[in-house]
């Protein structure tokens, strides 16, 4: 992980994000990016200083925005960790994944604030569009506090298809972090089957993987599998949520578009989620 994207608007959960972020960039030895959008009422980088000046709510915006990336940068900074930050005007949600796909970020981290109604946006950029396109793994920070390093990460899928990318990426984090790993499927009404037919497939996906020892299995016949997510969260102490977010079975394509979007917005937990 070479570098790490933290986009905010430098609210509660954003600055909890921003923590996370300089803590994983500690761990992986990597840069770190700060990313601020701002609207404006007008195109501001053709504005010469002169015309700026008609816009004194705006200037001052901008100044109290650049003073809460110099912190964030110091903060990285005096964590040892080579920082750089951006201010971008009249942004909306592609400027997000084109701003991570011009520097090939590894990793986005950001906050949302609320767990009702659609995500929040972090000026102008929808969240739920960050977990929908971006080609990097993304963490969203909610409103629970987050424990760092991480202890217990819960890895969903249907273990259908060959997810071992994506799986891959969580066991890295699992590994930095001395982290054990849960593997849980959940039956729906849809694919229900049996709990010894459901840990079929994770069982081949784990003997890809001889070295890893601190893992458990699961599988939960539940209504819905943000219903068997929850519950399983309620009996188990887990710091992060990760999910495949793409795939080619039906049960992925749901997942793609529902599912990893109805558990990023209602989970106070953080969550992560891998493209295939």
């Amino acid at each position: 992980m070479k570098n790490i994207l933290v986009p905010t608007n430098f609210s509660e959960n954003c600055d909890k994000a921003a923590q996370l972020g300089i803590e994983m960039a500690k761990l992986y030895n990597s840069e770190i990016h700060f990313l601020h959008l701002m609207k404006t009422p007008v195109d501001w980088v053709k504005l010469d200083k002169l015309k700026e000046k008609r816009y004194p709510e705006t200037v001052k915006q901008i100044g109290i925005a650049k003073a809460k990336l110099r912190e964030l940068e110091r903060t990285a900074e005096h964590e040892g960790l080579k920082c750089r930050t951006f201010l971008q005007y009249d942004a909306g949600h592609t400027d997000i994944l084109e701003h991570s796909g011009h520097f090939h970020h590894d990793f986005i981290i950001t906050g949302s604030s609320g767990t009702k109604g659609v995500i929040r946006e972090i000026t102008g950029s929808n969240v739920e569009e960050i977990v929908r396109k971006a080609n990097a793994p993304v963490i969203v920070v909610k409103d629970e506090d987050v424990t760092f390093p991480f202890k217990n990460i819960v890895f969903v899928s249907d273990f259908e298809e060959d997810i071992s990318e994506a799986f891959s990426q969580v066991i890295s984090i699992a590994k930095k972090c001395d982290a054990r790993t849960h593997l849980l499927r959940i039956n729906t009404k849809t694919d229900f089957n049996s709990i010894k037919l459901g840990l079929n497939p994770i069982e081949q996906l784990l003997s890809k993987y001889p070295e890893l020892k601190n893992y458990s299995m699961a599988v939960y016949n539940e209504p819905s599998v943000e219903t068997g997510i929850n519950t399983f969260i309620k009996q188990n102490p887990i710091d992060l949520i990760a999910m495949v977010t793409h795939g080619k079975s039906d049960f992925l394509s749901l997942f793609s578009k529902s599912i990893a979007e109805g558990v990023t917005n209602h989970s106070t937990l953080p969550v992560m989620t891998i493209h295939l």
